[in-house]
C-alpha cells in the first residue's frame, strides 16, 4: 500500500526542494497567507508589491493606516475589501497580544497560537496554518485543495473529509518536523498545479503514476 513517505520522496526526487515561502520577513509570509485566500500567489505578490513601494509592509503602518488607502493597496489580491477587514483584525491581533512582533508570537505555545489565529475574524484552518508552518516554523501540517485531490485520487482519503481528519494522518504518521512537513506540503502544491489539476490531469506523465490505483476523479 502507498504511505505518505512513499508519496513524498516520489515527489521530492522529482521536483527537488521547493524553497517555499517566497517572502523576506515572517510578517510577509502572513500577510500573504491572509491574501492568498481565493486567488492565486501572482496577484498576491502584486499586493504584496504595492505594500513594499508604500514602505507599509509592517505591523505599525498597517495598523494606523486608513482602510480605504489599505484597500487600494490590496486591491490586486482580489475581494479587497473583505481581506482588508482581515488583515486590519489580524494586524490588531498581533498588536494587542504581541505588540505587533512575529517574533515575539514565534515564542508562544504551538496549540494556544492556534486557537487565538482562529479566532481572528477571517481566519480559518488553511490560513492559521500557514502562518503558524511557514511564519513561526511550528510543525504543523498545512492542508489544501491540492493536498486533498492527490490523496483522494491515490485512495488515501476520500475528499470529501474534514480538513482535521486529512491533517490529523500527516500528525500521526510523520515526525513532528517543520521542515519535512514545510516541503512537503510545498511539493503537493507542485504536483497539484502541474499534473495532479482538477479537471484534465495529467495521470499518466506524473511523477505518481508508478503507483497503482488512481481514482481518475
Amino acid at each position: 500500500m502507498i504511505t505518505l513517505l512513499d508519496i513524498y520522496h516520489k515527489l521530492s526526487y522529482a521536483f527537488g526542494p521547493q524553497h517555499w515561502w517566497p517572502a523576506d520577513t515572517p510578517f510577509e509570509i502572513a500577510v500573504g497567507a491572509i491574501l492568498t485566500q481565493n486567488t492565486n500567489w501572482g496577484n498576491v505578490e502584486k499586493a504584496i508589491q504595492n505594500l513594499k513601494s508604500r514602505d507599509a509592509l509592517s505591523a505599525r503602518v498597517i495598523y494606523e493606516m486608513p482602510v480605504k488607502e489599505l484597500a487600494e493597496l490590496i486591491r490586486p489580491a482580489g475581494y479587497f475589501n473583505i481581506k482588508t477587514q482581515r488583515l486590519k483584525s489580524f494586524i490588531n491581533f498581533l498588536m494587542s497580544d504581541y505588540h505587533g512582533s512575529m517574533k515575539k508570537m514565534k515564542n508562544g505555545e504551538m496549540h494556544l497560537l492556534r486557537e487565538q489565529l482562529l479566532a481572528v475574524n477571517g481566519i480559518g484552518p488553511e490560513t492559521a496554518d500557514s502562518i503558524l508552518l511557514y511564519a513561526l516554523g511550528k510543525p504543523v501540517f498545512v492542508i489544501d485543495a491540492y493536498t486533498k485531490r492527490v490523496l483522494s485520487r491515490h485512495r488515501i482519503l476520500d475528499d470529501s473529509r474534514s480538513y482535521d481528519e486529512f491533517q490529523a494522518i500527516f500528525h500521526a504518521t510523520l515526525k513532528k518536523d517543520e521542515k519535512l512537513f514545510n516541503e512537503y506540503h510545498a511539493l503537493f502544491v507542485k504536483v497539484g498545479k502541474t499534473f495532479c489539476r482538477k479537471s484534465k490531469p495529467s495521470c499518466d506523465i506524473c511523477p505518481l503514476s508508478t503507483f497503482k490505483n488512481i481514482k481518475k476523479n
